[in-house]
């Protein structure tokens, strides 16, 4: 089976390396179990032409048989289309085409009979279609009773060789007949029969070439499962392997440090959840397995406390400790916060970023080498070779999703055991990525806010009413309040982003003239030393209102800032309107973020705004971030072994995913490596699928 299905797609009877070239190229499809797990994304029933005369709403696909007529050509060059009449014996209906135009032209010969599929339209209160698939009709094309047809995805250059939906089904069929013999199956017996799911030959029958709906169904449903189910257990399996076969420094001990900044320095009561999840990692550094934990927790909910306990932990057991994060501005504020926790205590914490002079990097290097430095934050300097501790015994990540696996890993060389490893983000994770893209890890979350903070009020503006805003603005200043100002950073040009700021600061600049106010400006541009400048003068209270790009999206915390404006706020994801409002309400000062858009907003942007407006739940925010831009879009995703499901949804299966996690787990407490023979097809599956059994992520 596994040679069958790795064999070129040229060698498909049908295909040939002019096609292949084309299916390479414009589907991803190279062998055949790409061709085999290339599914319709619609499905037509075949019994039923309607007539023309009885479409009656848009946005619903039909399939109907007549004669094509009246082809046009209209517009100018830049804005060209062709428009054509598709009659049957109860009514016309117009079709147009905006892309492929001198195909379309020479394809359809007046007088023959064609078949077409469209989702009907509305245009000029009349009904039309838009780039239909139409092939040529004959009489085979109509079964009696419930026929379903597979509509395949084709792309224009694959339908200008031979290659669209109709021609995507012969193809199918000539792969079926030559490998359904040779699709063994891969879940265990029982687990079919107590899940009642179809045969893995039948389901890939019947998803590509289905009998009936029922049969169709049963054909996802089966294959749906067994995509999470392996996935599932490739992540349990990878965890358990680390678990069993990854030492991890026992931290023993709770001594003077811990309890010396706990009863003497600790500068605010812990919340009930900071607590739950300092139990829960101290109980991971007290195993003799190294701890992979990632740490959750919405923005000003205490994760740096945590961080700063563990890292104590780790030194009352004699350890070094390291902190890494992904811009120098939030790993000088981490440097900042943590030497002022310690101000009265005999720690020493140092600050290495790429703006480190080497004189000073011989110093840190030095005094790493020798065991004097027992903290050191940084960013990604921190793996550089030239980089060595004494004895590293726990490893701290910031915003983790910004660096790639192999940069993590690069730890894991600097000890000779790995360092316990904790990842932190803000950027809250929707339940069902987390049971996916982190199933590997142990989770924390810090679901609540210190006491005494008070909730940021969200508003929405509109630009009209910009003078309203300024007004609020100067009150809030006049009260001895900062402001940040934040424009939308535009990825086609930077250049035209820094013309955006630069317009918006002289606007600001004539509405809050000198000496009276004074405002700075920060933006990925500029020079390291110029933006820390900038960042100060804001810091000492020297500037009221700071312009910016997203630079300040992660690691400016100013007590003392109030307001967070966001300019054209509909330009911007969920993930980051919820980051950049998280940079106010960290006094004691009720704080504001307004959101400023254009009155035309897209039916997502207003669903945006009203989400930002109604909740200041990070989770509640990531699971509609989710729904909105979907998995491979959200933040907070890995930057390795991105996931792509063919059929499963992240939106729609949760509970699947949670039912799949907990039998991947049962099955591999009777059966840790797979061993059994009613569990061969599964081994054969992972190794085939993830390359080796058990080992797709070593690091979280």
């Amino acid at each position: 089976m596994q040679d069958l299905l790795a064999n070129k797609i040229e060698f498909l009877k049908g295909v040939g390396p002019k096609r292949a070239a084309v299916l390479n190229k414009e589907a991803g499809i190279f062998v055949f179990e790409d061709l085999l797990n290339y599914f319709p994304f619609r499905y037509v029933d075949k019994s039923h032409i309607y007539g023309v005369g009885e479409i009656n709403n848009d946005n619903t696909y039909y399939q109907l048989c007549g004669t094509i007529s009246n082809m046009k050509l209209h517009g100018t060059p830049r804005t060209t289309r062709i428009t054509a009449t598709f009659s049957d014996n109860t009514g016309q209906i117009e079709l147009v085409w905006f892309k492929g135009l001198k195909w379309i032209r020479d394809k359809f010969e007046p007088g023959k009979k064609y078949l077409l599929f469209g989702k009907a339209s509305v245009f000029n209160n009349k009904f039309n279609f838009v780039h239909p698939d139409i092939e040529l009709f004959n009489t085979g094309d109509i079964s009696q009773g419930e026929s379903l047809e597979g509509v395949y995805p084709s792309s224009e250059n694959m339908k200008n060789q031979g290659l669209g939906s109709k021609q995507l089904v012969k193809l199918i069929k000539n792969l079926l007949l030559l490998i359904q013999e040779t699709l063994h199956e891969t879940l265990p017996e029982q687990i079919i029969r107590e899940q009642k799911l179809m045969g893995r030959q039948q389901a890939y029958v019947n998803i590509h070439l289905p009998e009936n709906t029922d049969q169709l169904q049963k054909a996802i449903n089966r294959l749906k499962f067994e995509e999470h189910f392996l996935f599932q257990l490739q992540l349990a399996g990878t965890k358990k392997k680390r678990e069993q076969t990854t030492p991890g420094y026992v931290f023993g001990q709770v001594g003077q440090h811990f309890n010396a900044f706990y009863k003497q320095h600790l500068p605010f009561e812990l919340t009930t959840a900071q607590k739950r999840v300092i139990r829960e990692i101290r109980a991971n550094l007290g195993a003799a397995r190294q701890m992979n934990r990632l740490l959750q927790g919405d923005v000003g909910s205490g994760k740096t406390i945590v961080a700063l306990m563990s890292m104590l932990l780790a030194l009352d057991n004699g350890f070094q400790t390291a902190m890494m994060a992904p811009t120098e501005i939030l790993a000088n504020q981490h440097y900042q916060s943590i030497q002022k926790l310690l101000k009265d205590m005999e720690i020493r914490c140092e600050l290495l970023t790429g703006s480190t002079k080497i004189a000073r990097r011989r110093q840190i290097a030095e005094s790493l080498l020798n065991g004097d430095l027992q903290i050191l934050i940084g960013t990604h300097a921190l793996i550089e070779e030239t980089v060595v501790f004494k004895q590293l015994g726990l490893v701290i990540i910031d915003e983790q999703h910004r660096f790639g696996v192999a940069q993590r890993a690069r730890f894991w060389k600097k000890s000779s055991i790995p360092p316990h490893i904790l990842v932190m983000t803000a950027t809250p994770i929707p339940r069902t990525l987390a049971m996916t893209q982190y199933g590997d890890l142990d989770t924390s979350r810090i679901d609540e806010l210190p006491p005494g903070r008070k909730s940021i009020k969200t508003i929405h503006l509109y630009h009209s009413q910009r003078l309203r805003m300024i007004g609020f603005i100067k009150k809030e200043i006049a009260s001895g309040r900062q402001v940040y100002i934040v424009y939308p950073l535009i990825k086609e040009s930077e250049k035209l982003d820094l013309i955006n700021l630069t317009e918006g600061l002289e606007s600001l600049e004539r509405d809050f003239p000198r000496p009276q106010y004074q405002i700075c400006q920060v933006h990925g541009q500029m020079k390291p030393e110029d933006k820390d400048w900038e960042m100060q003068r804001f810091i000492r209270g020297e500037a009221h209102i700071m312009v910016a790009t997203t630079v300040i999206e992660v690691g400016v915390d100013i007590p003392n800032a109030s307001v967070m404006v966001i300019e054209h706020a509909d330009r911007f994801g969920l993930a980051q309107l919820h980051q950049l409002r998280g940079r106010v309400g960290r006094g004691a000062e009720q704080s504001y973020c307004i959101l400023l858009s254009d009155f035309k907003l897209t039916a997502d942007g207003r669903k945006r705004m009203e989400t930002m407006v109604r909740t200041t739940d990070g989770f509640e925010i990531a699971e509609v971030d989710l729904q909105l831009r979907g998995p491979g879009e959200t933040q907070g995703t890995r930057q390795s072994g991105q996931i792509e499901f063919k059929l499963g949804n992240l939106l729609k299966d949760e509970k699947l995913i949670r039912h799949c996690r907990q039998l991947a787990n049962s099955l591999l407490d009777e059966d840790p490596k797979l061993q059994l023979a009613a569990h061969a097809g599964l081994r054969r599956q992972l190794i085939k699928q993830f390359k080796s059994a058990f080992d797709w992520s070593r690091v979280g």
